[in-house]
């Protein structure tokens, strides 16, 4: 890691330093999951993320943990790293999946955690909010229940 780390006040800052940290190394498809009103959400935020190689999912995840150590968060919990298919960093709060292009095609998180608020991490890393889902949606999700 080549920048100075700042501590982020919020989860929600540190989620999206996990996302910037990722970025550096070129993930793709970033996206920052607002999971804190999901009831049974085993986090606060997930990060998940995209490489296109074992090899770049080992270096995702090595930045990522480092970056977070540096920002104050301590040393994280992972798995993963013998598959270097799908690597998990564990910061209690913030969860960062970082998945090769099949893992991710497969697994569909996103859609497993289709409650969330979801977010992007913009070429600028900035976070954009992305649609939020429409009256007719909420509806027609109330009627299955």
């Amino acid at each position: 890691m080549s920048k100075i780390v700042k501590k982020p006040r919020t989860v929600k800052g540190f989620a999206t330093l996990c996302a910037q940290l990722a970025a550096e190394k070129k993930a793709e498809n970033i996206l920052i999951l607002n999971l804190t009103k999901i009831e049974s959400a085993p986090a606060d935020y997930f990060v998940i993320c995209t490489a296109l190689s074992d090899t770049q999912v080992n270096a995702v995840a090595s930045n990522v943990m480092q970056g977070g150590k540096e920002a104050g968060n301590g040393t994280a919990k992972s798995e993963g790293w013998d598959s270097g298919n799908w690597i998990i960093v564990d910061f209690f709060d913030v969860v960062v999946h970082i998945m090769h292009t099949d893992a991710r095609e497969f697994y569909k998180l996103e859609k497993l955690w289709g409650d969330a608020e979801f977010f992007m991490l913009t070429e600028d890393s900035k976070v954009k909010a992305l649609k939020e889902k429409t009256a007719k949606e909420e509806t027609e999700l109330k009627e299955t229940e």
